[in-house]
């Protein structure tokens, strides 16, 4: 089968994008960990296609995969290329709505950047105790469409991010199905630095945006953070968080950033 796919990125996050609104593309675990491959095939940090939405209660919606083949639920800078590659092949020129598997999210446009909201954030955790190779070590945690650990560092670049990432990821503590991990350096008054370990491409990818939003809200929790956030990530773009913080809880999160167009092509699977 010949595939044609626009490969995309967000601030360093790849994606492959596939149009599958007909429903005749039926991908195998091993095809798109194949596609995903950055020696063998395309090369991404995970898959996704445009389907019709399932309830009726948004635009369209997505089926989306990490590069190790497992289903994603949720992806910050995946909804917002996401959001960009529908703009193009359904030629809105409007807000939309589009169903993931956290929930229903809403897409706008600012120019060359994207904005996208964020399901409720949830289960948050503060100040937990975690045993560790390198001794106990302060962690906080926050669902927010996936779950994520927060830790903060002293210097993000000697961050044990490859050998601590997969020790946290697959914790005990955070268990039956594991976390993303983020190592968070403060720069500054709402301002802060994320190095991510995510869960499922299982390595470092170069932004991660709901670990960008977890990051920042857990900061507003420890260092008295404030809505808008800026947050720095590996691949050297500046995110934007937004929400509203009732000191019980955060709602009505918003991430923005950029959404690239890499290139596009076919692909025999």
């Amino acid at each position: 089968m010949l595939l044609e796919f626009t490969k995309m990125n967000g601030a360093g996050n790849d994606f492959i994008f596939l149009d599958n609104r007909a429903g005749t593309i039926q991908l195998s675990t091993e095809q798109i960990v194949w596609l995903c491959d950055r020696h063998r095939g395309i090369g991404a940090d995970g898959l996704m296609l445009l389907v019709p939405s399932r309830t009726g209660k948004a635009d369209w919606a997505w089926d989306f995969y990490n590069s190790d083949g497992s289903s994603g639920e949720m992806c910050g800078n995946g909804a917002r290329c996401f959001a960009r590659f529908v703009q193009k092949t359904v030629g809105l020129n409007r807000d939309f709505t589009f169903e993931t598997g956290a929930g229903v999210i809403t897409a706008s446009f600012l120019g060359e950047r994207v904005r996208v909201n964020l399901t409720k954030p949830k289960d948050l955790r503060l100040n937990e105790t975690v045993a560790l190779s390198t001794g106990a070590a302060t962690i906080h945690s926050l669902n927010t469409g996936v779950p994520h650990a927060v830790l903060y560092v002293p210097d993000a670049d000697k961050a044990m991010v490859l050998s601590l990432g997969p020790e946290i990821r697959r914790h005990g503590h955070f268990g039956p199905r594991g976390t993303n991990v983020n190592f968070v350096l403060v720069l500054g008054p709402n301002h802060i630095r994320v190095r991510t370990f995510e869960r499922g491409v299982e390595g470092e990818t170069l932004a991660c945006g709901t670990g960008v939003c977890a990051s920042a809200m857990i900061s507003a929790r420890v260092h008295q953070f404030t809505s808008p956030v800026k947050v720095q990530v590996q691949g050297g773009d500046t995110l934007e968080v937004s929400f509203k913080d009732s000191d019980s809880d955060f709602d009505d999160v918003r991430l923005t950033g950029p959404a690239d167009f890499v290139f596009e092509g076919r692909v025999e699977i």
